[in-house]
Parts: C-alpha cells; sequence; structure tokens
C-alpha cells in the first residue's frame, strides 16, 4: 500500500512536469518570435494531416512545432494527459538549424526538453 507521503511527492512530481514542461514550451514559443520563425498564416488542411515524421514533407521544422507540437503539448498539460517519455526533438533541429544563427539557441532549448521528459 502507497503511504500519504508517497503520494504527495508523487502528485508534487507530476505537478513539477507540467509546471516545467508548460515553461519550455512558453520558452520554445517565445524563441521562434523572437528569431523570426514564428508564422501568422496556419498551414493547409491537407498540410496539418501529413503523416511524414514532423510533417517534414509539406512544411518547415519550425511550423511543425508552431502548429502542431505546442498546440498538442499545451493540451496534454492542460487535460493532465500523460506526456511523452523518450522525446528527441534536438536532433531534428540539429539537422535543419545547425548552421543558422539561431541554430545553437533553439537547439539547446530542444535538448533541454528531450531531457526533462526522458529522465523520468
Amino acid at each position: 500500500m502507497i503511504s500519504y507521503s508517497d503520494l504527495a511527492l508523487m502528485l508534487l512530481f507530476t505537478f513539477m512536469l507540467y509546471l516545467t514542461s508548460k515553461n519550455h514550451l512558453i520558452k520554445l514559443e517565445q524563441l521562434l518570435k523572437d528569431f523570426q520563425l514564428w508564422s501568422d498564416i496556419s498551414p493547409s488542411v491537407s498540410a496539418m494531416t501529413s503523416t511524414a515524421p514532423f510533417c517534414c514533407d509539406v512544411m518547415a521544422f519550425e511550423q511543425w512545432l508552431q502548429f502542431i507540437f505546442i498546440p498538442k503539448m499545451t493540451e496534454l498539460i492542460v487535460l493532465r494527459q500523460p506526456l511523452p517519455t523518450n522525446m528527441a526533438l534536438a536532433p531534428m533541429a540539429e539537422h535543419v538549424w545547425q548552421s543558422k544563427p539561431h541554430g545553437s539557441v533553439m537547439i539547446t532549448q530542444l535538448q533541454q526538453f528531450d531531457a526533462l521528459l526522458s529522465q523520468r
């Protein structure tokens, strides 16, 4: 049987995971805006239903982050649904942004987010 103190610790850990994840999403959105990678124009409906990894066949990685990843993760957080436990966005960011001026900052942000969700 689980003790109340163990339950309290589990609930606190879960709360902190959601809170920290939300902060990573806010930071990611801000960085996309700071580096002018944020778009006011949504991809087409067909682009949004792509089955390719990161929708790489129909949109840029930053569009996938903005229009698919951030909204989906936000929904999981708001609904207190399970978060991914083995996320690896940084390798794609390295592939796409390694030679870009904003690359190291964006890659580092995604490495930190990957690490947060993978260390549980």
